[in-house]
């Protein structure tokens, strides 16, 4: 706490830690003093996996219900005969070798990266600079497809990919302060849903033991599961 704001401490000594609904807990997070800017609102979920193990990994991607209020920047990797169709789509950039060739130099200005299965044994090479930040297209989070224009207008429509960290937590952005409780609701139960059905089989014990959400400039408000 000694680092954080003020504006920050003073929403801390408005609630308790303890776990409230879903609606209440929207209710709080949007009563928080507000910004000069429109915050991004975080879910955030521990659950029961042990992350060293490989089938246990949670990953994968959704397209929420009401989105999440901003537009990303995709780039697609893909054959010549799907570029003009990818960029009416919304990439920023598609294509193959030359795309390959410029993300190899230096270039990163994008969120998200879709790539052609026919592709993928080229932009292979590009795993050491977009894995670690978590940009390389794959099979599991629907990064990697035969419909390239389709993923690209997901993605920037809000489509949201997701991966456990080490603490076997996964957190995703779902929405803005300034949208309506029922979307925020909608959007963070369409979530939840989602992580529940994904559960892996090998997971034993309580799969989802914590559940919170949090603006960009907030505490967090524990949400009872």
């Amino acid at each position: 706490m000694r680092f954080k704001s003020n504006r920050y401490k003073r929403a801390a000594q408005q609630f308790s830690r303890e776990p409230v609904s879903l609606i209440e807990a929207v209710e709080k997070v949007k009563s928080f003093e507000s910004t000069k800017f429109d915050q991004s609102i975080e879910c955030v979920m521990h659950l029961g996996i042990d992350p060293k193990q490989a089938d246990q990994t949670i990953r994968g991607s959704i397209s929420l219900p009401h989105g999440i209020g901003k537009q990303k920047k995709v780039i697609a990797f893909c054959e010549n005969s799907d570029i003009e169709a990818a960029k009416k789509a919304g990439a920023v950039e598609a294509g193959c070798d030359e795309l390959i060739k410029k993300i190899s130099d230096g270039w990163m200005d994008f969120d998200v990266s879709v790539a052609s299965t026919k592709v993928m044994s080229k932009v292979g090479k590009l795993g050491r600079v977009l894995g670690p930040q978590g940009k390389m297209p794959s099979p599991k989070n629907g990064t990697v497809t035969d419909d390239v224009p389709t993923a690209v207008a997901e993605f920037v429509a809000g489509k949201i990919e997701f991966r456990n960290d080490a603490g076997g937590n996964v957190h995703v952005v779902v929405g803005k302060q300034s949208f309506e409780n029922q979307k925020l609701i909608g959007n963070i139960e369409a979530f939840i849903t989602h992580i529940k059905k994904i559960k892996p089989a090998t997971a034993k014990g309580t799969y989802i033991k914590k559940v919170s959400i949090s603006a960009t400039m907030s505490p967090n408000v524990v949400v009872g599961v």
